[in-house]
């Protein structure tokens, strides 16, 4: 007992000493503010982080919840990222063969005289949209931020070259991913559907840019000189050139397919299980890959005559495309695989595709980056709702000239 008592007496001080501590610590600090936006912020997060998944849970229940989850990222990334990356390397390696053994600079010279009556841009823009087609959307922003190329530019033409490159990001990609699974005049009529979607959205930025901003009428520079000035250098012999152009077009498809990667496993497994139900004929769920309870596809056939006259879209399912190309094309066409499973996909919806997922791109995910990049954060907004309204433009262009070809 005495021992107790003085283990008592000989601890009391240090606790007290350390209530002290607290106490000067917390009137230094002043009160707790748990009403702070960050407080806020992760408050709702939590609301409807836990708010979402136990919908799911209530409906498929939890472990055949998790499952599906585990097993639907599983089959993407095995049945759809690597056939994905695949055609990236491939892509990439004839895109750097293009690029070293001149063809893109005959297809910019080709495409030269279309940029000023189409875009109202300088003819060297039509580099940018050969680069951007052959690889993605931020390389038109490494060729903006080149003297060399934005000397031939006003301002606001510069900043259109956003919206101008992100509608031909991936567009190698996405019309060999859907010519390989046998859609090739869909996805053609796509190309063209993008490039109409391409136009509203580069002339509504340079209309909504100059509206707001009438002094970036400005050049960017006042000696522009002569437009051959870019040019592409080529060391070496035809031998090695071709082998270092392969390999290191490779690499940079490696890189791309890898990018991808995390927009199809996360994204698309999301919009999967809110686009599809129940696997068994019974209506039971099983967690099975690709079950989920279809949210999306409820609402979109709630209004799909919309949709059907836009698009030409039969079933409602078919809206969780362009849903997800605003985020990422990538995760965009590993739904496609699923939908030729479910027998609900024709050319028309390929060519609406490949219209709305070239012409957006996962501009959401890239447009903030890009024009902050080129130091114009103030005209996200515009360059958003522009792009916005041209993917629109683009896949309904896509789909009534489907429509008019059937015809024909």
């Amino acid at each position: 007992m005495n021992n107790n008592r003085k283990k008592t007496i000989l601890y009391t001080p240090k606790i007290e000493n350390l209530f002290e501590r607290l106490a000067i610590s917390l009137r230094m600090r002043g009160p707790l503010k748990f009403t702070s936006k960050r407080s806020i912020e992760a408050f709702i997060f939590l609301l409807l982080f836990v708010s979402f998944f136990a919908a799911l849970s209530y409906k498929m229940t939890l472990p055949h919840m998790l499952n599906t989850f585990m097993q639907t990222a599983y089959h993407l990334l095995m049945e759809t990222v690597f056939y994905i990356m695949a055609i990236c390397v491939l892509m990439g390696a004839i895109s750097k063969l293009l690029t070293e053994f001149g063809v893109v600079r005959l297809l910019e010279n080709l495409l030269r005289p279309l940029m000023k009556p189409l875009f109202n841009l300088p003819g060297v823009a039509a580099l940018g949209a050969v680069m951007t087609f052959l690889s993605d959307n931020p390389a038109i922003i490494s060729l903006a931020k080149d003297k060399n190329f934005s000397q031939y530019f006003k301002k606001y033409q510069l900043v259109s070259l956003t919206n101008f490159g992100t509608a031909f990001g991936m567009g190698l990609v996405v019309i060999a991913f859907m010519t390989g699974l046998g859609f090739g005049k869909g996805a053609l009529v796509g190309l063209v559907g993008a490039f109409i979607g391409s136009i509203v959205s580069t002339r509504l930025m340079q209309y909504f840019t100059l509206k707001s901003y009438p002094e970036m009428a400005e050049p960017v520079a006042t000696d522009t000189g002569d437009e051959q000035q870019i040019s592409f250098k080529s060391e070496g012999s035809i031998g090695q050139r071709f082998l270092n152009s392969l390999l290191d077009g490779g690499k940079d498809g490696v890189g791309i397919g890898l990018a991808i990667i995390p927009g199809v496993l996360c994204i698309s497994t999301i919009v999967m299980m809110l686009t599809f139900g129940p696997s068994s004929e019974t209506g039971t769920y099983t967690g099975a890959a690709y079950e989920g309870v279809p949210a999306i596809t409820w609402v979109a056939d709630k209004v799909n005559f919309i949709f059907d006259w836009l698009f030409g879209f039969k079933h409602g399912a078919l809206v969780s495309f362009p849903i997800t190309a605003l985020g990422a094309v990538g995760a965009a066409i590993g739904l496609v695989p699923r939908f030729i499973a479910e027998g609900i996909i024709d050319n028309n919806a390929i060519a609406v595709f490949t219209a709305m997922g070239m012409c957006w791109s996962g501009f959401l995910s890239t447009h903030t980056a890009m024009l902050d990049s080129l130091g114009y954060r103030k005209l996200i907004g515009k360059a958003i709702g522009a792009h916005t309204i041209g993917g629109l433009i683009a896949g309904i262009a896509a789909h009534w000239l489907w429509v008019l070809i059937a015809l024909i």
